[in-house]
């Protein structure tokens, strides 16, 4: 068949590759210039299976209070006249309970774990590099109470077969060398041994030319203006450079995909959530993390990508921009910098930020859709890279009408319900 995925973040380079190696004939579209230029650019560059959970917990509503208060905060809110972030932030406060947090979780780690092992089958195959590591991730913990909360998660860690252990200080500095120069009285932390790291946007570059090698061609600098309709059915798009046919549509443009679902009658509940990164050169190795340490309590992931830092992480419901102010900077440095002090070259680190788009309910939403012709790959939240993979190998099985290797029902647009009409999502 002939498919049209519109965007090439990692979610739709990594979409159109599996559908290539399907035996696909297979295009993709992009306003930017090349693969990775929006949220795939300078995520934080984790790829965390374990470490898959959605911001909704039950333990949020009253974090976040706290939090708004705080000069380094995690979560930053700037209330707008904006239904659908309204929308948004209720159906994701209704997540905020135990059985809904394990539930969706489960989701999650289901499907992260799936990834990582299709990441691993794939650099096997096409000795793909991209500045990685295999040396597992570490969530440490500044506070004793952090520490004992960390049972919620380890049991469902265990309850799908995650390895994971529970440190000490002294067991913490001894996965990440790095932190001994720190005088942060962290107390514990947990580690992750299966978990990865890497750059995402040499990831999705790379594959982006293995693709176009097997004949995946991409369009680039290349405005959607719709998806093309004839008969009730998707069969193609619109684009500023003329009509391009399909006989299925892919959609995965991230934070921007509802917004291009929305003419078809499709409520997609995807909002964007800004994050931010900076990203250092190393300039003492003993002082630079080993892999990614993930500082729970600024929900900040300080991560080893070759002779560089990049620490990235918070939450911002802003809306759609791209701002990128000096309080937020000093978040992340601070983070950094109180953890591998002289690690790297704060002053000199480049500043970004991203929009991730993020479901009430953490898990993205993929597969078919009530258009005919149209499939969904997106929504994947802080995820998109630990996920990527996995997303696009299910999505292909899918498309191909084979049964994928892993449960995927519930990761349907279905499981929402009546979103249009209701401020939360109902779950099938």
């Amino acid at each position: 068949m002939r498919v049209l995925v519109l965007g090439s973040g990692v979610i739709g380079v990594t979409t159109a590759w599996y559908l290539s190696q399907a035996g696909h004939e297979v295009t993709v579209v992009d306003r930017q210039a090349g693969p990775a230029l929006e949220t795939s650019f300078a995520n934080a560059a984790q790829i965390s299976p374990g470490y898959s959970a959605p911001w909704a917990a039950p333990s949020i509503p009253v974090k976040a209070m706290k939090w708004l208060l705080m000069r380094h905060a995690p979560l930053i809110v700037r209330p707008r006249l904006d239904m659908a972030m309204v929308r948004w932030t209720v159906a994701m406060l209704r997540n905020c309970t135990h059985d809904r947090y394990a539930l969706n979780k489960s989701r999650m780690v289901r499907l992260a774990e799936y990834s990582r092992d299709q990441i691993d089958l794939l650099r096997r195959e096409t000795g793909i590099t991209y500045d990685g590591r295999q040396q597992g991730t570490l969530q440490l913990f500044r506070t004793e109470k952090q520490l004992a909360d960390v049972h919620k998660d380890v049991d469902v860690l265990k309850a799908a077969g995650v390895p994971c252990e529970v440190l000490d200080r002294s067991g913490c500095i001894a996965a990440e060398p790095g932190l001994a120069a720190s005088d942060v009285d962290f107390v514990g932390g947990l580690r992750l041994p299966h978990d990865e790291t890497g750059d995402c946007f040499l990831f999705t570059n790379a594959l982006a030319k293995l693709a176009a090698e097997r004949g995946v061609v991409f369009h680039t600098g290349t405005e959607i203006q719709s998806i093309a309709m004839t008969d009730g059915r998707a069969t193609g798009a619109m684009t500023s450079k003329g009509a391009m046919t399909a006989d299925l549509v892919i959609l995965a443009l991230g934070s921007y995909s509802p917004m291009m679902a929305k003419p078809l009658g499709l409520d997609l509940p995807v909002y964007p959530v800004k994050g931010y990164s900076i990203t250092a050169k190393i300039v003492n190795e003993d002082r630079a993390p080993v892999s990614t340490v993930m500082d729970e309590s600024y929900k900040v992931a300080i991560t080893r990508l070759g002779d560089r830092i990049r620490v990235g992480g918070m939450a911002e419901l802003s809306g759609y921009n791209n701002t990128l102010p000096a309080v937020r900077r000093e978040t992340l440095a601070h983070s950094v910098g109180s953890l591998f002090p002289g690690g790297g070259d704060l002053a000199g680190a480049s500043y970004w930020s991203g929009l991730r788009p993020m479901t009430p309910d953490g898990t993205p939403v993929i597969g078919a859709t009530k258009v005919p012709g149209l499939y969904l790959n997106t929504g994947h939240g802080t995820l998109g890279w630990t996920m990527a993979c996995g997303s696009a190998r299910v999505l292909a099985d899918m498309v191909d009408g084979k049964a994928p290797e892993i449960e995927t029902r519930d990761l349907s647009l279905n499981r929402y319900g009546a979103w249009a009409g209701a401020f939360a999502p109902g779950y099938s």
